[in-house]
């Protein structure tokens, strides 16, 4: 059962070939047997994924047949939960019991979803690796001595791994797509807006969005229809109806014009990734889509300009974490000032406090006109390149990552060469942009994926455009040696 994809859970269940009961045991018993190679799950809730299974077999048995009752997911630890623990990988947050479920918990309860724990990340979800976490590094089941990416690192790797046919995650900066591709899944981040966000603990609000991991771009929009929609208690959320995502997963790509950015394909990329991605561009070509070469002049900008930006917004959303009102405390402060500084630098990982450091200098007297303030300006120029390129083409096209998986611990002394590893996803985030990664082949065995970009809610389209590619290629069903 462990390798059935999200939409053939919601067969078999519809066809009662297995109960939610079952399918729920095997799966927590199969984490309990492999996570401890992975390290993916921060918390596992076996109670309560047993009392939901019962519940969503009993809302069956009563003739309740929705594709997502009874089937089992996992949410990234930084989706406030209801008497679990969130801790968002941090050492801050290691005793919160959050006292009030995420929108995209309720909403995906209320489909039915059983939950079988919450995943490993990046703390505070600032990394690339999936490194960074109080509670050690997550292993990529393709190769345990690398990285998994980051930040859904372990939402990734147990998607991956088969231990769950689906998980929710966040995206920053590529905190999906890029450990999507780095652990051969179908990983979607919508437009910015599309998912609430109230419940999701913020890193930088104006970049976060939640999104779906899952194998398939069918069990992706699966995820998305019941993540989606508008909601009153988060001011960035969209009131914009949701579409059957489902429903146009095989419309005809005849005529779909795909761009391919002249900027995606010089010096950084690893040449065998550039050969894959050319590979599904050929792919396409055969199920009707017309190719052009369109520029994007100003993505050379996306990285400075998210690293003012994204720390400059954690400075200010992480200040609440002062050790007094919940979270860690250091012991025996000497006075409030005491309290403060011993609470944060004990309770902070290293790139966290690089971070916050960084946002607070930036936003300071003096530098704000000259960082912050500019990075916005960029902002802005990349946004009008994407409105640009999109009056001439339906989706971009190009790689997810420059480089594959490396190993654990290769870039812990350079973070500036972990930030580069978001050159290709950063500009989506800052333009707002829904974008999907998808399998796209392996090299040295480790997975590539490819990324798709389109404009404001087109989720439909990117969705389409991925499910008839993968009902050509076979890259998605592959999984790794031992899981």
């Amino acid at each position: 059962m462990h390798q059935l994809t999200l939409a053939e859970i919601a067969r078999g269940l519809a066809d009662k070939s297995f109960s939610s009961e079952e399918l729920t045991r095997t799966l927590l018993e199969r984490i309990n047997q492999l996570d401890p190679q992975l390290n993916s799950f921060i918390s596992v809730t076996e109670e309560l994924a047993i009392s939901q299974a019962r519940a969503a077999d009993a809302r069956r048995a009563a003739g309740d047949n929705g594709p997502l009752l009874g089937a089992p997911i996992a949410h990234k630890d930084l989706f406030c939960t209801q008497g679990i623990r969130t801790s968002c990988g941090s050492k801050m947050l290691d005793n919160f019991k959050a006292p009030y479920d995420a929108t995209v918990v309720s909403k995906l309860a209320e489909a039915g979803t059983v939950t079988l724990g919450k995943t490993n990340m990046d703390e505070f979800a600032m990394g690339s690796a999936n490194e960074s976490s109080h509670y050690g590094a997550v292993k990529n089941p393709w190769n345990l001595e690398h990285v998994p990416g980051g930040s859904s690192g372990g939402s990734a790797a147990a998607v991956a791994a088969r231990l769950l046919p689906a998980t929710t995650g966040t995206d920053t900066g590529g905190s999906i797509r890029q450990p999507a591709a780095l652990t051969n899944l179908t990983g979607l981040k919508p437009t910015y807006g599309r998912v609430s966000r109230w419940g999701m603990i913020a890193y930088a609000s104006s970049l976060d969005q939640g999104g779906p991991l899952a194998r398939t771009a069918e069990d992706c929009a699966l995820m998305l229809q019941g993540m989606a929609g508008f909601d009153a208690k988060d001011s960035t959320c969209i009131d914009e109806p949701v579409p059957d995502y489902s429903a146009a997963l095989n419309g005809s790509l005849e005529g779909l014009r795909i761009g391919l950015p002249k900027e995606y394909f010089g010096a950084g990329l690893d040449p065998r990734i550039a050969d894959l991605i050319q590979a599904s561009v050929k792919e396409l070509e055969k199920l009707g889509a017309v190719v052009k070469e369109i520029s994007l002049p100003n993505m050379q900008h996306g990285i400075p300009a998210y690293y003012v930006i994204a720390p400059a917004e954690a400075s200010s959303n992480l200040s609440r974490f002062d050790g007094v009102r919940f979270g860690y405390r250091c012991e025996n402060p000497a006075d409030l000032t005491d309290l403060y500084k011993r609470s944060r630098g004990e309770g902070f990982g290293p790139e966290v406090q690089r971070r916050i450091m960084v946002g607070a200098y930036a936003l300071s007297a003096g530098y704000y006109d000259a960082y912050y303030l500019q990075a916005q300006k960029i902002r802005r120029l990349i946004k009008n390149d994407f409105m640009t390129a999109f009056n001439d083409v339906d989706v971009i096209l190009g790689p997810t990552t420059p480089n594959l998986a490396w190993k654990i611990g290769a870039k812990n002394n350079d973070p500036v060469a972990a930030y580069l590893e978001d050159v290709y996803t950063i500009t989506a985030n800052l333009a707002g942009l829904p974008g999907l990664s998808m399998p796209a082949g392996f090299v040295d065995g480790l997975p590539v994926g490819v990324q798709l970009l389109a404009p404001y809610f087109q989720e439909g389209r990117l969705l389409n455009v991925a499910h008839r590619y993968q009902q050509v290629t076979d890259w998605h069903t592959r999984a790794p040696n031992g899981f």
